[in-house]
């Protein structure tokens, strides 16, 4: 019984917070979520990575590990999604970042954070890490078809990670003020993305079910699956391994729609609103799931 509670208490304020999104999203139809991506790819996304990694007691040794884990794993979810599309004759790059990309951080972070604690938190903000760095880099790249560095270097979140490393390899203390500045920007962020998914899901379409079930089922299926490899090939246990599992289920990061949204045709972002919104629904069952044998195997 008491598995089941705590099951309960992980759960619940994630998907509370996204149901209010959704709520506002259908009373408000035009609802503006502009601010709230703005704040988060600028502001939020750099706060919450420096907040969670060096408050956490990781460190650079930890932070490293999980990082190659988790390029690992995408490798792993890059195999399995590009069969699929292959299968699908879809394009193999441009709808990729869909299938390869979970949404570590704004589902992933709290989910560890009432799972595991502090140390449940750094760690899943070392695999988000890469996700996030991957986000404006191999993603703009497979939707450009062209390399930019221009935006590598224009993204708050590529100085928050070195920033970030840095101080874990000098061990540098960093001021109260402005760790309690940085923890409001992250704690914040992280409540309006999850509210923006529900608003999103209520303004995101699925154009053909069909393709986006078997696209979702390599994410939120496959993924987990691919995480449990990873599991036993290092021999983690307990948190790591827990947290690595957890982050390996998450649906579609809605980040990689913003980015097809900007550089991809219209149909090719119409299938990754597909696969983003199906994962997600479909990750209101898989993630409790995935979640009770983590607490039940890794605890």
């Amino acid at each position: 019984m008491e598995i089941y509670l705590k099951l309960f208490e992980v759960i619940f304020p994630v998907f509370f917070v996204i149901g209010v999104g959704y709520y506002l999203g259908k009373k408000n139809p035009k609802f503006d979520t502009n601010f709230i991506t703005n704040f988060a790819g600028n502001i939020g996304t750099p706060a919450m990575i420096f907040y969670t990694v060096t408050t956490t007691g990781i460190t650079l040794s930890v932070f490293t590990h999980y990082f190659i884990y988790a390029l690992i794993m995408i490798g792993g979810f890059a195999i399995i999604g590009l069969i699929t599309l292959f299968i699908l004759k879809k394009d193999l790059s441009m709808e990729l970042p869909s299938l390869i990309l979970p949404n570590t951080g704004n589902m992933g972070i709290p989910i560890c954070l009432f799972a595991y604690g502090e140390l449940g938190m750094g760690i899943a903000a070392s695999i988000s890490s890469l996700v996030v760095l991957l986000h404006f880099t191999l993603n703009i790249f497979l939707a450009k078809r062209a390399f930019d560095f221009q935006t590598i270097f224009k993204s708050p979140a590529f100085y928050a990670i070195i920033i970030t490393v840095l101080l874990l390899y000098f061990e540098q203390p960093v001021p109260q003020f402005v760790m309690n500045t940085v923890m409001l920007l992250a704690y914040g962020m992280i409540v309006m993305i999850l509210m923006s998914l529900g608003v999103a899901l209520t303004q995101m379409k699925v154009f053909s079910f069909k393709d986006a079930l078997i696209t979702s089922t390599g994410r939120v299926i496959i993924g987990p699956i691919i995480g449990f490899v990873v599991i036993k090939i290092f021999n983690l246990s307990g948190v790591s391994a827990g947290v690595v599992l957890i982050q390996s289920s998450m649906p579609s990061a809605i980040l990689c729609y913003l980015v097809a949204s900007m550089y991809s045709p219209k149909e090719i972002v119409d299938n990754i609103s597909s696969t983003i919104v199906v994962s997600t629904i479909m990750s209101l069952i898989t993630i409790p799931i995935t979640l009770f044998f983590a607490l039940k195997y890794f605890y």
